[in-house]
Parts: C-alpha cells; structure tokens; sequence
C-alpha cells in the first residue's frame, strides 16, 4: 500500500488555491484584532432541527483543499464522468471496477447546503454534491496500490428540497498526517457535477476524536490508532486554522453504526 506520510499530503495538498483563502481569512483575523474588534467564534447555520440562526452567525464553509485523490479530473482520473456515480450507498464499487465493497463501520452521511448570502435560511434545492474519502486502512480508491482498480467510497447526490443529501458509507480511517476526514465538492446542479465542471465549493468534514477512538478500537482500524494518537484537529494541516464549520455532529454506536451530519453554507 502506497504511504499517506505527511510529506506526501504537504507537497499535493498545499496549492494557491487553498492558501489564498487561508491567508486572507489569517489578514483578516489580525487586522480586526489590531483594531481592537472583539472576535466572535463563528457558529453553524442551522440546528440539528434544521431551524435557521441569525445572520451574523452564517459564513460560508472555509474552503479547503481536495488533496491528492479526488478523482475529479484534476488529478488524473474523472469518476464523475462515469455511469452509475450518482448515488446513495458509496460502499461498492460501480460500473467497469472491480467490484469490491469497502468494510467498516456502518456510517450515514447527512450533508444540508444552505445560501449563506441568506443567512443560511434558504436551502440549496438541486444542488449537488461529490463525496469521497478513504477506507479504514486509510487508501484511497483509484489511486491507492491495492485498490486502484475500485471506485467505491465515492458517489453524487442531487439535493432535495431540504438542500439534503445522504450518502451510505464506512467509517473511514485515519492514515499518517492527517485528522480522520471525508472530502466533499458542492455544485450548483447535477449536471455540472456529473461534468466536473463549476465547483461552488471544495472543503473537508472532520470526524470528532471520541467516536473515532470507539471506532478505531474495533477490528479492521488497527493502523488508525497509533496514526490518531499523533494528531490533533489542532495540529492538522486542514484543520489546525479553524474547524468550527467543519466538524460533524456524530450520533449512534460501534454496533448499530454512526450517523455523522453538517451544514454546509456556500
């Protein structure tokens, strides 16, 4: 299996389009502290129950990068071109693949796009949205030695009328240098998506510490745990820079399977 050592995530991961958001989001923290602006931590947009917040705690997600395996066309191959990519369950593979099934802990996926220019009131009916993310072992479908010629772990919903979207997954793992995770790209509908072309947003889901330690004492993770004890969110090349908009709500059991949820503003 091809190494994720911290290096290799550095050289692909970091890029103009991650910094610039990144230094102007760190600007604009030292200048308003400069100024003597109280700074205000920046809540999510909408409750478990889905009611909207105020306005002054909208923002839009923090934009983040795609890292080295999106499958996306930017980097070698475009699974989004393929038939069959629009779907719920992404545990099996699809279409011309080898037609494997990722093993894991149950995980539910429940993803709301909301306006942020609304004040995260109005949900993003007929947008769509491109999930992948890694196996429990940590290797990424189409590009990991041993798994190239899969697809799972990778799938496209079109959201409802709720700006909802829930994709059928694992748990995935925790490789060396990086703070267990699921990527994600909004678009403005399904056929751009399905094009790979007009990316509203790009950015991560982070998964909270205590259900990843639950999840990685059980069999099939054993790589995870020595990888999660010499992380942090705080430490994370991601999410060390703010990760309040990023981090999931997470409910349910190692036996029953988890359910994790975000509000996404773009």
């Amino acid at each position: 299996m091809r190494r994720h050592d911290d290096d290799e995530v550095h050289e692909h991961d970091r890029g103009l389009s991650h910094d610039l958001p990144v230094l102007a989001r760190r600007r604009m923290i030292r200048l308003l502290a400069g100024a003597g602006v109280a700074l205000v931590p920046l809540a999510g947009c909408t409750s478990e129950d889905g009611s909207s917040s105020s306005a002054a705690d909208c923002a839009a997600v923090p934009e983040e990068t795609a890292g080295p395996y999106p499958g996306d066309g930017s980097n070698g191959v475009n699974v989004l071109k393929e038939s069959g990519v629009v779907r719920g369950d992404i545990t099996r593979s699809f279409g011309d693949s080898a037609g494997g099934t990722a093993e894991g802990v149950p995980l539910t996926l429940t993803l709301t796009v909301v306006d942020a220019d609304s004040g995260c009131g109005t949900p993003r009916k007929g947008a769509a949205v491109y999930v992948w993310q890694c196996d429990r072992e940590g290797g990424y479908s189409l590009y990991t030695e041993g798994v190239t010629d899969e697809n799972y772990l990778r799938g496209v919903q079109e959201t409802d009328a709720r700006g909802r979207v829930a994709f059928t997954s694992v748990f995935p793992g925790c490789y060396p240098g990086r703070w267990p995770h699921v990527h994600f790209e909004v678009y403005g509908s399904l056929a751009d998506a399905t094009t790979a072309t007009a990316i509203t947003s790009t950015s991560q889901l982070a998964l909270p510490k205590d259900v990843c330690d639950a999840v990685y004492a059980t069999e099939g993770y054993e790589r995870s745990v020595n990888n999660l004890g010499r992380l942090s969110l705080e430490s994370d090349s991601v999410f060390r820079d703010g990760h309040d908009q990023q981090l999931a709500a997470v409910t349910g059991s190692v036996g029953e399977g988890y359910s994790a949820s975000l509000t996404i503003a773009v």
